[in-house]
C-alpha cells in the first residue's frame, strides 16, 4: 500500500490556567526542554510523518518561530497558525488548510507521544479513516448524578481514557469540522466527537501509552520531569 501524506497539527494555543504559572504549560520546561519540544521532536523524527501544523496563541507566532523551531531544527513545521479561542477553533484554524492523505491532531501539552503510537495510529487509519490513541482505565469509574450520588458504575472492561494523537482521513474530518463551524456546537470536547457528532462515522480506539500523558498541573510536570530523563532527547 501506497503511503499517504501525513500531516501532524499540534496544538499549543492552550492557557494552562490549572498549573497556576504565568507562563503558558507548553512552554515550561522538562529537563531544561520546553514542555512542547518534546511531542515535536518526535513528529521531526518519524518517517510517517511529512510536515507539521503548529498551532499557538494569539501573538505567540513570532516566539515559537524564534524560541522553539528555528533553535532545535524543526524543519518539518510548514505552518505556524494563531489558535482560537476554543480548542475547537484552534483545530480548525489548521485543519482548513490541509488537503489531502491523513491527519494527526494531537496535544502540544502531551510530550511523550512516541514513534510507536504514531505506527499502530497510522496502521488503524488506513482500514478504518478514524481512531483515536488510549489506555483502558485502571481505576473503577462512577458516574454520578446532579448531586453526586453514583448513578452508574460502567463495566470498567469497556471504559478508555483518550488520548491524542487522534487521526483521521483529511476529507473526513474537515467535513465534521465545516458542520460544527456552521452550527455553532459548543459541547464537543474531542475531535473524535466532532468526527461521531457529524458525520455518524464510528471511531476506533487505538493502544497509547499510559506514559502519554497531558501536563496539566504542577503533579503532571513532576512526573513529567522523570518521563523526559527517561527518554533523554
Amino acid at each position: 500500500m501506497v503511503k499517504k501524506h501525513c500531516t501532524a497539527i499540534v496544538l499549543a494555543a492552550g492557557q494552562g490556567k490549572r498549573m497556576g504559572t504565568k507562563v503558558h504549560k507548553q512552554y515550561l520546561l522538562l529537563q531544561d526542554k520546553p514542555v512542547l519540544y518534546y511531542s515535536l521532536q518526535t513528529f521531526q523524527d518519524s518517517a510517517l510523518i511529512d510536515e507539521i501544523y503548529l498551532v499557538t496563541g494569539q501573538g505567540e507566532e513570532a516566539y515559537c518561530e524564534e524560541q522553539i523551531v528555528r533553535p532545535y531544527g524543526f524543519t518539518k513545521v510548514t505552518h505556524i497558525v494563531e489558535g482560537g479561542a476554543e480548542r475547537y477553533n484552534s483545530v480548525w484554524n489548521a485543519l482548513k488548510y490541509v488537503e489531502d492523505g491523513y491527519v494527526f491532531i494531537h496535544d502540544g501539552a502531551r510530550p511523550f507521544i512516541s514513534e510507536e503510537i504514531i505506527e499502530r495510529a497510522y496502521e488503524s487509519v488506513q482500514s478504518c479513516n478514524a481512531c483515536v490513541v488510549g489506555m483502558p482505565v485502571k481505576d473503577t469509574i462512577k458516574i454520578a448524578d446532579d448531586h453526586a450520588n453514583v448513578a452508574e458504575t460502567p463495566d470498567r472492561s469497556k471504559v478508555w481514557m483518550v488520548q491524542t494523537p487522534q487521526v483521521f482521513h483529511v476529507g473526513l474530518v474537515k467535513e465534521a469540522y465545516r458542520c460544527l463551524m456552521e452550527q455553532e456546537e459548543t459541547n464537543v470536547t474531542d475531535d473524535a466527537m466532532v468526527v461521531e457528532t457529524f458525520t455518524g462515522h464510528s471511531v476506533r480506539l487505538v493502544q497509547g501509552s499510559y506514559e502519554n500523558i497531558k501536563i496539566t498541573t504542577p503533579e503532571d510536570l513532576e512526573i513529567g520531569e522523570v518521563f523526559a530523563g527517561k527518554y533523554g532527547k
